[in-house]
């Protein structure tokens, strides 16, 4: 009979639970389940999180950078931003991309790019990550763009003005790099200014 006391309170505690704390049978014989419930009603954000960012590595679109932080945020993400100065929920740069290749195709020249945004960097780490999401994308570049350039393309930690075949020959050189950079469309949707950002 006790038993099916106990089991009548777990029953109505999953429909009433969060409201009523009734007697010490309920919260003892709900309290692992009622835990679990809040664990569980927070684990939906946090797992879904994490397998889209399993699934980031599979390409997938748009939330997957969020996602792949997020198992950083969980832990980090009741105490605020201000534990770790990161923003946790950070959306897709709309200004920044991970140079990868070029390409000629269609007698016109092409970056092969990701885009992404910036992680939360480990304390013992020399900065922030960029986290790339989605699949390559090509982005038009004008012949006579302005492109400026750090380390490791020049010897340098402030950008300098390099032309756009020297450019070309170090990617040629070094595909694949993922290197980030700061870009400009022009009017005709052409990348017209490529700023590296100088990463330690």
């Amino acid at each position: 009979m006790g038993a099916l006391t106990l089991t009548g309170c777990n029953g109505d505690g999953g429909a009433e639970g969060a409201g009523s704390g009734a007697s010490a049978t309920k919260a003892g014989g709900t309290g692992g389940k009622e835990a679990a419930t809040g664990a569980a009603s927070k684990k939906p954000g946090a797992g879904a999180k994490a397998s889209a960012g399993t699934g980031g590595g599979a390409k997938s679109p748009g939330t997957a950078p969020t996602a792949s932080k997020s198992p950083a945020a969980t832990p980090t993400g009741a105490g605020g931003a201000d534990d770790d100065g990161c923003d946790h929920k950070m959306p897709i740069s709309p200004d920044e991309i991970a140079v990868y290749r070029y390409t000629p195709e269609g007698g016109s020249l092409s970056l092969i790019v990701k885009h992404g945004n910036w992680g939360c960097g480990s304390p013992d780490s020399d900065g922030a990550p960029f986290e790339t999401v989605g699949k390559e994308t090509f982005i038009p570049m004008d012949q006579a763009a302005d492109i400026t350039v750090t380390n490791p393309i020049v010897e340098n930690t402030e950008n300098q003005h390099i032309g756009v075949q020297e450019f070309l020959d170090w990617l040629e050189a070094h595909p694949n790099s993922g290197l980030v950079f700061t870009y400009h469309l022009g009017a005709d949707g052409a990348i017209d200014r490529l700023d590296e950002v100088f990463t330690p």
